[in-house]
């Protein structure tokens, strides 16, 4: 049963997203398959899974413990709040405390996982900024100028 309803939340997502790849307006200088060819094909290949899921489902999974769901439900928790921090706080600090708190729930080590928090908050930073040239921050902005 919840192989099909996933199926049709996901069905009905992609043709909306397919009615609204329909609404983009044409550039006067696009390339040669216009705007709408990428988001038409990924609405497409969802609606194949979806479709998929429909017709063909798995069986009845067992479903996590609470527990899990709980730990589940704190990881989203810390990603949007990260998602949210990154721009008025800078890049380093949000990496470091979300990914020193979702290391920890993995393996529950204090020092590991600060340690795993600033090296990862480092090294992205490193990646992103010089080697793929982000424009990010390192530091919020108010305290580079």
């Amino acid at each position: 049963m919840s192989d099909r309803i996933t199926g049709l939340i996901v069905a009905v997502l992609a043709l909306a997203f397919a009615a609204s790849a329909s609404q983009l307006e044409e550039p006067f200088f696009a390339d040669p398959l216009g705007p709408k060819a990428f988001p038409l094909l990924i609405s497409a290949i969802s609606f194949v899974a979806a479709a998929t899921m429909l017709m063909r489902p798995d069986a009845e999974p067992a479903w996590p413990g609470l527990a899990t769901l709980m730990r589940l439900a704190i990881a989203t928790i810390i990603l949007v709040a990260y998602a949210y921090a990154l721009k008025p706080l800078g890049f380093l600090l949000p990496t470091g405390i979300a990914s020193a708190a979702l290391s920890y729930q993995i393996r529950p080590r204090l020092r590991q996982s600060v340690v795993i928090g600033l090296a990862l908050s480092v090294g992205l930073f490193v990646i992103f900024k010089y080697a793929l040239g982000l424009g990010l921050f390192a530091l919020p902005r108010w305290l580079m100028v």
